[in-house]
């Protein structure tokens, strides 16, 4: 974990946050009895920093300076809420574009897949708080600073988020090997939210069920799926294709 994107300690990770500093992941010891810790979780329970209680000994391995129980990752940036992505992508005079990944954990690949939204014009993308790539410096380099122009939302559940895309007038399209039909015969002109799954299982059951579409991309090869970045970038570029 890089330095300069970490912070450890009670006061300091108290002041970083009473600086106004956008967390992105705050890890706790488990099952803390300090109220020094409490008070840290009552300053960042309505941002969107994702909190995770972990064993003394993951505290040690991210940092081999005292962390007296607590270890935060600063993000490099900030937050857009769903409202405002919605909006500001409603707004526009072009139909919207927003990305939605359902927990993708590499972050080369979340890196890459934020490069390849902001090259086509991608209004924002949607992550979830928990079991996701965090956005760190990592980030920052393998989007090749892409990141720094395109909103990021972070939501609770991402289901949430899809029935809100819905009542807002998106298309919810899937890609999955699983589906019927390829993203070529489908219709892309309007607003679409395109969702792309997890590097090992892909989207989640819960969450093909409520989509409104299913896609997948033709494989004529032995192999039968693709890096979730290069199956996005594809996805991408077939809606751009189709709105040109």
């Amino acid at each position: 974990m890089k330095r300069e994107f970490t912070v450890f300690g009670i006061y300091p990770v108290i002041e970083a946050i009473k600086s106004g500093k956008s967390l992105d992941k705050l890890y706790v010891i488990k099952d803390s009895q300090n109220p020094k810790i409490d008070q840290i979780l009552q300053l960042v329970q309505e941002s969107d920093t994702t909190v995770v209680e972990v064993p003394v000994e993951k505290l040690d391995r991210l940092t081999r300076s005292n962390h007296q129980g607590v270890v935060a990752t600063l993000s490099p940036i900030s937050f857009i809420s769903l409202d405002d992505l919605v909006e500001n992508s409603l707004e526009k005079p072009t139909p919207g574009l927003i990305l939605v990944l359902d927990q993708i954990t590499d972050v080369r690949n979340f890196g890459a897949i934020i490069r390849t939204a902001e090259s086509t014009g991608v209004d924002g993308i949607i992550i979830q708080k928990k079991s996701g790539a965090p956005v760190s410096g990592d980030t920052v380099k393998t989007s090749a600073g892409a990141v720094f122009n395109v909103p990021i939302c972070k939501v609770d559940h991402i289901k949430d988020a899809i029935y809100y895309l819905q009542g807002s007038g998106f298309t919810t399209l899937a890609a999955t090997e699983k589906a019927q039909q390829d993203i070529y015969t489908e219709d892309l002109s309007g607003s679409v939210a395109l969702i792309m799954g997890s590097e090992g299982r892909g989207i989640a059951p819960s969450v093909l069920k409520i989509v409104d579409t299913q896609v997948k991309l033709p494989m004529l090869g032995k192999i039968n799926s693709l890096n979730v970045s290069v199956a996005c970038g594809v996805c991408l570029y077939e809606i751009v294709r189709q709105r040109l």
